[in-house]
């Protein structure tokens, strides 16, 4: 069993850790770097009043000829079924 060798690597080890817990107390004593980019919050874009009724009179329209349709398809189905199979 070589002693000195044992030794000599204990102290090597020591000497590293040494360095690494100086370099960690560094790290906590430094303030942390202050941050130079903006964070921008994601999200919805905001419509004033008169966008908001303009999609408004837009949807109104769109779900009016929606069930409009609709209900056009419906009727004809009605008459569809109402009607016998030898009359189509």
């Amino acid at each position: 069993m070589d002693l000195y060798r044992i030794i000599r690597e204990l102290v090597l080890e020591r000497d590293r850790l040494q360095r690494i817990i100086d370099s960690l107390e560094e790290m906590k004593q430094s303030p942390p770097a202050a941050r130079t980019e903006v964070i921008r919050r994601r999200g919805r874009k905001s419509m004033d009043r008169a966008a908001r009724d303009e999609v408004s009179q837009r949807m109104k329209k769109y779900w009016a000829q929606r069930k409009a349709e609709r209900s056009g398809s419906a009727q004809s189905l009605a008459a569809d079924a109402a009607d016998p199979p030898e009359n189509r």
